[in-house]
């Protein structure tokens, strides 16, 4: 049975860390999210969401959220390297469904992950 947890280590938290990933990193625009991710030298893939006010009430942008932590902690599996992964939810994101959603962010990761297959390279200075 695998680890199903998302321990604050599997977190990106400190802004400084977010402007790195946001300066650094690569994007994957798809109708709902932007992703920013670029490999790091942890053992882990940590994943940062920014769900702005755009979004809509805080009570939307909570569930938002909890829908992409629980996607992400059930499929930690999927990510073969440790890469930082910023998730940014659009506006949209607050009209889907949260099967919708779910399948949005499958859609990414397979992005990623052939993306990773295609080309390995580490980025130095990223702790």
């Amino acid at each position: 049975m695998g680890d199903f947890s998302f321990s604050k280590a599997e977190r990106i938290l400190k802004r400084s860390e977010f402007k790195r990933l946001s300066a650094r990193g690569k994007r994957i625009y798809s109708g709902h999210f932007l992703i920013i991710y670029r490999p790091n030298h942890l053992k882990r893939t940590r994943l940062g969401i920014t769900v702005s006010k755009n979004v809509g009430c805080a009570v939307t942008r909570n569930r938002i959220k909890r829908i992409i932590r629980e996607y992400f902690r059930l499929n930690k599996a999927l990510f073969q390297h440790a890469y930082d992964i910023n998730i940014i939810a659009k506006d949209s994101v607050a009209r889907l469904s949260p099967h919708e959603t779910r399948e949005a962010l499958e859609s990414i990761v397979h992005e990623i992950s052939v993306d990773c297959k295609d080309s390995r390279t580490v980025v130095s200075g990223n702790h």
